[in-house]
């Protein structure tokens, strides 16, 4: 098996696009003018290997492009969140929970009413002879473990 030097190892597209951009970075800093910018930019699209891509930056300080490492700075900086993003998601269920209770108070209902009409009309869909403990009619003949 034979064995690559590391500047003969090819290179993947994002990689070609790190090169890009670190190019664009030096072209702004003014040490590239846009013809040249225009040159190597050409010649990082051909490249396909490590070597060919560093070498178009051999007379370049850095950046320059980093080959599955992370360059330092690229990390986007974690901001903290604002206070509607935080406690909206938060309120807007409380502020509901908030105004059922209102009204549950205003009109005198006691609190476990709703929650038993809730219970009802769930119980109601399952239709009848459909039991919780499944011993209803709509069960086919055989099929359990029932007892006499």
């Amino acid at each position: 098996m034979s064995q690559y030097q590391p500047s003969e190892i090819r290179i993947s597209d994002s990689e070609r696009e790190d090169a890009l951009g670190k190019l664009g970075e030096h072209m702004s800093a003014g040490r590239l003018d846009i013809d040249e910018y225009g040159e190597r930019s050409a010649m990082v699209a051909t490249a396909k290997t490590r070597g060919e891509l560093l070498a178009l930056f051999g007379d370049l300080p850095e950046p320059k492009p980093t080959f599955g490492q992370p360059s330092q700075g690229s990390a986007p900086a974690r901001r903290e969140r604002t206070f509607v993003e935080k406690f909206v998601p938060v309120a807007a269920p409380v502020a509901v929970l908030l105004l059922v209770a209102a009204v549950l108070i205003l009109l005198k209902i006691p609190f476990f009413l709703p929650f038993l009409f809730v219970f009802i009309f769930m119980n109601h869909r399952r239709g009848p002879g459909n039991r919780w403990d499944g011993r209803g009619r709509g069960r086919p003949r055989g099929m359990g473990h029932e007892r006499g």
